[in-house]
């Protein structure tokens, strides 16, 4: 039997108490950070360690939204792991895996965060001393706050970051996350990391994936760097050869869902590839046997598939391919996605800038929803989120999608435009500057150049230009004038 297997360990999770010391795991009564009795001195909280420093313990799991720890120390010397799968976990300074075990090898420190949500309020590293890695996977969260971090932090650290599903954000500005002073490698495969946008980040990520030290796929894929989707962020996934959709780590509308890839080139020319397609709701893909994920394709040259799924349900899939010789066939990874009922995508319109005429200014909103329509018809709302002063702005419909707005005053009004599916809610906003008139306003634009002639800045040239010029015609201000119209 052959199996296809996505990192499992045993785990435990942790809850926050009410000590003030350090304390470590133990896993002496169950693996749930939240039971005292697994701990050497009480439950973690905000003003003590939380230490995992054993890897023949087993792995703790957290079991709370409101879990606290000072500082997280995963793999202190032999080992040590923890995962979450659900609720909040909080560090208020630094957080280490790896913290001095060096070539620990299986007693590597492991933090996995496969779901919930890891808050580092400091400093997070990954192989500090020593050998420690962090894999995020499905909908698990981590946000890295204040300070520059680090992966493979000092020359014995040997640290390894994957990103798998979920999402890694690195807050901090300048350079957050340093990866050079150890052994250091980040691998993407369907999940996204987002760093500040700065050239000092924007060398240090280039060069690294230069290096091969950021890979995607384990080397197989390409590393996809994006600066201008989100303005202020560089956000960085991994693409694999086959280019699958829906997208790898993705979420797609439930119901009739279709799997598509990209085939390789044949070994052979003119024998097309083939390939065997694997689908279903396990991570565990076992061939052969009396158990066995549903095969959807057996060895046809093919490049897409028709799929039913389910709201709520994280599926699993996998490509492997035929090129006609002895290593047939070639596994491919196992790509996943969520079929649900999706967020209305909203978009509220451009920026706007206009002036008053006779008081006021009407602004017609034009709006665009986006929704798969998969429960009950979407609502709009739009509402006021800032102006001059209040009750400046007036909706004439806030329940219209496409609504009009009046204006009473100069100034920068923000309004917002949500969308309801009955279960999930979208929102993006709209910018409108008022000006006096409509000269003010144009000299707000980008690019705006004046008349040549237009002295009084009105935004026209007229016989009041022509007045000021009369009243100084040639008059000189240079240190060498001479008065041509002296004075009898």
């Amino acid at each position: 039997m052959r199996y296809r297997t996505v990192l499992c360990l045993s785990v435990c999770l942790c809850l926050a108490g009410v000590l003030q010391a350090d304390t470590r795991w133990t896993g002496a009564k169950s693996n749930l950070w939240s039971d005292p009795a697994n701990w050497t001195n009480g439950l973690p909280n905000a003003d003590g360690k939380a230490i995992f420093a054993s890897s023949t313990v087993p792995m703790c799991i957290l079991d709370s939204a409101g879990a606290q720890a000072k500082q997280l120390a995963v793999g202190d010397n032999s080992g040590g792991s923890l995962k979450l799968v659900a609720g909040k976990l909080t560090v208020g300074d630094w957080s280490i895996i790896g913290y001095a075990a060096t070539n620990a090898g299986p007693e590597a420190g492991h933090l996995i965060v496969e779901g919930g949500e890891l808050n580092c309020q400091a400093r997070l590293f990954i192989g500090f001393q020593g050998e420690g890695d962090l894999t995020v996977d499905n909908d698990g969260l981590v946000n890295v706050y204040n300070q520059a971090s680090g992966i493979g932090q000092e020359k014995t650290g040997n640290g390894s970051l994957y990103v798998k599903g979920g999402t890694i954000n690195f807050w901090a500005g300048g350079a957050s996350l340093a990866l050079y002073t150890g052994k250091a490698h980040v691998d993407f495969s369907g999940g996204t990391m987002t760093l500040t946008d700065t050239q000092q980040n924007r060398d240090t990520i280039n060069r690294a994936i230069t290096d091969r030290i950021i890979t995607a796929y384990d080397g197989a894929g390409k590393v996809i760097v994006d600066t201008t989707s989100t303005a202020g962020r560089i956000v960085i996934t991994g693409l694999h050869p086959f280019q699958p959709a829906p997208a790898d780590g993705g979420r797609v509308s439930a119901g009739s869902t279709k799997l598509s890839w990209t085939l390789p080139d044949p070994c052979q020319p003119g024998k097309p590839v083939q390939v065997d397609v694997y689908f279903g709701t396990s991570p565990d893909f076992p061939v052969g046997g009396s158990v066995q994920t549903p095969q959807i394709i057996k060895q046809k040259n093919a490049s897409s598939a028709v799929v039913q799924t389910k709201p709520k349900t994280r599926y699993y899939w996998a490509v492997d391919t035929y090129f006609g010789n002895a290593a047939d066939p070639v596994f491919g990874p196992i790509f996943s996605f969520v079929a649900d009922n999706l967020v209305p995508t909203v978009a509220a319109g451009d920026d706007v800038v206009t002036w008053l005429k006779d008081g006021s200014a009407s602004v017609a909103l034009n709006a665009t929803v986006t929704d798969d329509g998969f429960l009950t018809p979407y609502t709009t709302k739009w509402s006021v989120v800032s102006e001059p002063s209040p009750g400046m702005a007036v909706l004439t419909n806030p329940k219209a999608q496409d609504s009009v707005v009046t204006l009473k005053a100069t100034g920068q009004y923000d309004l917002k435009l949500e969308a309801y599916d009955g279960e999930y809610t979208g929102s993006d906003t709209i910018t409108i500057n008022v000006y006096a008139n409509s000269c003010e306003a144009a000299k707000s634009l980008p690019g705006y150049q004046p008349l040549p002639g237009d002295l009084n800045g009105d935004c026209v040239v007229n016989d009041a230009d022509l007045a000021i010029l009369q009243a100084h015609w040639l008059q000189c201000n240079a240190l060498d004038c001479n008065d041509v119209n002296p004075k009898k």
